[in-house]
Order: structure tokens, then sequence, then C-alpha cells
């Protein structure tokens, strides 16, 4: 194993710490237990909006907290749940009165811990609700979940939250858009390459030179099949189909579209599957009226990709262009 670190032990913090220096206008973090919080927390009047899970998913969550998206994040060690007295204290920290909604994506341990905090606030008098993403259409159970896997559509939908209670509604309104946006987005992903967990110190799985993983979680947990490795083309109709078909998406449709990088594939590559997919896209009568396009959603070092799609409506749309100012998200500021 060969990476940038000091101590498996330390990685997390000594990240967050990094972070909070080169982002101090927009963030700040706690240690014990370890959060990050906007450095204008708690914004009077606004519902509290907060997610987190296992680090190793960067800029997930942490680099999603500022005007316009996250209130906090809570991170958990590499690929581990964050404990339910740090989501408790990320609800303290920010929630103002108009409550908080918690972001939760479908792994077992998180669902469970969120839980817990969310009573344990509620407990406090803070009213608290939460939604569980799970946009992965590429198995229905998993190693870490009942049910599909969250991954690329919490990215879309902390955005679009985070708007939607930066214009200041209720926490009705907020929850209930955010279940709409759940109903509404779909995603699946491919690995050429495993990650490394730093405390495991090695591969969290063996793929062949001539082999990818097709519908890959964001842990490295198997996905649908393993395949032979085949030209871009043929992978992302093989990807844009498994998305598609699965809402379904139909003609006349018009999406966001996210093509995100695992972590270790270069933009070359990123944009060249981003071009396919919208000429894949727009053969079957779907328009892409906007796009995301980057590494906002990884596993560690893991070479791959995954396609997120979004129907959108008028209201979505305006929601996903308003000012956001984050560490990984900026625009309109």
């Amino acid at each position: 194993m060969k990476k940038i670190i000091n101590d498996p032990s330390t990685v997390v913090v000594e990240s967050l710490r990094g972070l909070a220096l080169a982002h101090a206008d927009i963030l700040r973090i706690e240690e014990d237990p370890a959060l990050v919080v906007r450095t204008d927390a708690p914004v009077a009047g606004k519902v509290a909006v907060i997610s987190g899970g296992g680090s190793g998913h960067e800029p997930l969550h942490g680099g999603f907290v500022g005007l316009g998206m996250l209130h906090a994040a809570v991170p958990g060690a590499v690929f581990t749940s964050p404990t339910p007295d740090a989501v408790q204290a990320a609800v303290t920290a920010t929630a103002s009165g108009a409550g908080a909604l918690l972001i939760v994506k479908n792994y077992t341990g998180d669902v469970l811990n969120f839980e817990t905090a969310a009573e344990l606030a509620e407990a406090d008098g803070v009213e608290v609700r939460s939604v569980i993403v799970d946009d992965d259409v590429a198995v229905k159970d998993s190693t870490y979940t009942a049910g599909r896997r969250g991954v690329g559509g919490t990215v879309l939908l902390e955005k679009i939250a985070g708007a939607a209670a930066e214009r200041g509604d209720s926490l009705d309104a907020v929850e209930a858009l955010a279940r709409k946006v759940i109903g509404q987005v779909r995603s699946i992903g491919v690995a050429l390459t495993p990650p490394t967990v730093p405390h495991a110190g090695e591969p969290s799985f063996t793929l062949a030179d001539n082999e990818i993983e097709f519908g890959i979680g964001i842990h490295g947990e198997p996905g649908r099949e393993r395949i032979a490795a085949e030209p871009a083309d043929a992978l992302l109709e093989r990807l844009v189909d498994a998305v598609v078909t699965d809402l379904p998406f139909a003609d006349g449709d018009k999406v966001l579209l996210f093509t995100n990088s695992m972590g270790g594939t270069p933009l070359l590559e990123l944009y060249l599957a981003h071009g396919i997919a919208e000429r894949l896209l727009g053969e079957r009568g779907i328009t892409v009226e906007r796009r995301l396009v980057g590494p906002y959603i990884t596993s560690l070092e893991m070479q791959g990709i995954s396609l997120t799609l979004l129907k959108l409506d008028d209201e979505l749309t305006e929601l996903w262009d308003t000012p956001v100012n984050t560490a990984a998200l900026r625009w309109g500021i």
C-alpha cells in the first residue's frame, strides 16, 4: 500500500484539519466528535440540512457544507458509519428552531445510527425528519444494505434540499421535496480497479486485467456481474440502459446527468464517457438540461465511473441553479 498518510488511525482527522484550513471562509470542524459545520451555523429561521457517512468518499459529505447545500456533515472512519452521538452533535450545532432534515444513504449502519440520533435530538426538543437515499439500480440487497444502496443521487439531493432550506422552506416542504428527488433519481456504477482502505492495507477485491465489476457499490461491494472489459461505447450503452429502464425514463423527459469519477478515473476518460452518455440519452429522446461531471462521490482511489439521472421539472431545475458556495460545488456567488 502506497498512500500519502501518516497513520491509518489519524487519516480522517488530519484530512479534516486540512479541509478547514483550505476553506476557513465556508466551514469549520470539530474533532470530538468529528463534524464539519457551516461557519454561520446555526442559521436563524432555516431548516438545518445534515448528512454524513463513512469517510473515503470525498468530497462527499464535508465538501458540500456551505451556503445553499449542507449545514453540517458527519464523517465516520473510512467506510464506517458515524456514531449517533456525532450526528446528534451536528443537529445541536446547526438547528435554529426550524427543525432539521437528515439525509441518509441506505447502508445499514448509517440508517440505524442516524435513526438513533434523530430520537436523541427529538428528546432534546428538536424536530427532526429523515430521508433515505436508495438510488442504486444495480442490486436489490448488498453486503451493506437491505434494499438498494444510496450512491450518486445523494449529491443531487443535498444540493436541492439545501437550496430549499436556504430559501426558507418549512421542514415539511424540504422533506417533501427531498422525497420527490429520491423518487426521481437513479444511479449505477462500474469499477475497473478496487479501492484500498488505509487500515486494511490491501485492495478490497481483485479483478483480472480484462475484467470489470458492473454495478459496483461505493465501498467496493459486488455489483450485478463481473464482465470482460469492453470499449467505452459498449460500456456506456450498458450503464445508460440500466438506469433509463429502471424509473423508467422516457422520450420527452428532461434530466440532470451526473457523470462521476469513483476517485481514480482521469478527466480525459470521464468527459469521454459523459459525451457518449449524452448522445445515447439524446437518441432515446431524453434531453440533458443540466450536467455535473467530476469526482464528487468517490471510493478512495478506485478507477471507475457512475452515472446518475435525475428527472427534472421547473422547480427542481430552479433549485439546482440557485447559488451554492461549498468546497466542492460553487456557482452563482
